[in-house]
């Protein structure tokens, strides 16, 4: 099935769409992005997606000039030409990929340069990852890619350049792992490459702090809520490999993955090899809740 792209108020088949290459988001990745999904039509948590937007436009200096009500309406548009709405039982999900960059200006960093923002929205059926992803679990790479300093690219801003986790996930296919997961300057661990992650320990979960650097992901946020609502001990902490390695449990956190049982790091298995009991009970709470979610 085909996509289809909206690029600054025109919608057009996933070859046609075009975006002037002095486009700053091109020229220097000038530019923030948020990842959505549907469940049967509706699109997860968008309020809470928007707002992370705004938050990552304003650590960049970046215009934001439509309303909530303007996004919603641009990414409907946008799903019913790509044939993805309305939704009938057995059509896929969508992906819903929305950026917007510094715009088209002068070879300069100039941001007064860019007379407008370019506001790009792309809708794909969405492909999760295989069932056996979930009934086995995957294995991931601690690799040697440094997560940015906060100092210098604060990873709260969910940014367009994606240098550091491209060069991050290349590390772990290298190695044949499923995901990529990211030390800090200081050696902590802070996340995956798209993805952010927990560990089980005595049956209480934990995850990195956002002061470790990394992005406050909004599956991340929605499964400390989860294990509030079920009663799961729940807390951020400092997490250093040997956490990761001697875990009863671990998992992985996206919008696009959920919840993806880890069960193997560095070639070495972690507790049973098999997805743990607290990770396969947040994953049933998250897709009994999540299709409700505001």
């Amino acid at each position: 099935m085909p996509g289809a792209v909206y690029v600054n108020g025109r919608i057009t088949g996933e070859h046609e769409a075009v975006i002037p290459v002095f486009d700053h988001g091109f020229l220097y990745g000038e530019g923030v992005y948020e990842v959505c999904r549907t469940y049967a039509g509706r699109v997860r948590m968008p309020a809470r997606h928007l707002a992370r937007l705004r938050q990552s436009a304003a650590l960049i200096a970046l215009p934001v000039l439509f309303s909530d009500d303007d996004m919603t309406r641009w990414m409907r548009e946008t799903l019913e030409a790509a044939q993805l709405l309305p939704w009938r039982q057995g059509l896929a999900d969508a992906y819903l990929r929305v950026m917007v960059t510094r715009g088209v200006g002068d070879l300069s960093y100039d941001p007064l340069g860019c007379p407008a923002p370019s506001v790009v929205i792309i809708a794909r059926p969405h492909t999760p990852p295989p069932a056996t992803a979930y009934q086995a679990g995957v294995e991931v790479a601690v690799v040697d890619v440094e997560r940015n300093r906060p100092q210098a690219l604060n990873p709260r801003i969910k940014s367009n350049n994606l240098l550091n986790n491209a060069l991050a996930m290349q590390q772990a296919i290298a190695r044949g792992a499923f995901e990529a997961v990211m030390r800090n300057h200081a050696g902590a661990l802070a996340e995956c490459s798209q993805s952010n992650l927990f560990v089980v320990s005595g049956g209480a979960v934990r995850t990195p702090p956002l002061e470790a650097g990394l992005l406050p992901g909004i599956t991340r946020a929605f499964v400390l809520e989860l294990c509030a609502q079920l009663g799961i001990e729940a807390r951020e902490a400092h997490l250093q490999d040997a956490d990761l390695r001697d875990a009863d449990e671990a998992f992985l956190t996206s919008t696009t993955r959920e919840i993806v049982p880890i069960t193997g790091a560095d070639g070495a298995r972690i507790g049973s090899g098999r997805p743990g009991p607290v990770t396969v009970r947040l994953l049933a709470a998250f897709r009994e809740r999540v299709a409700l979610a505001e």
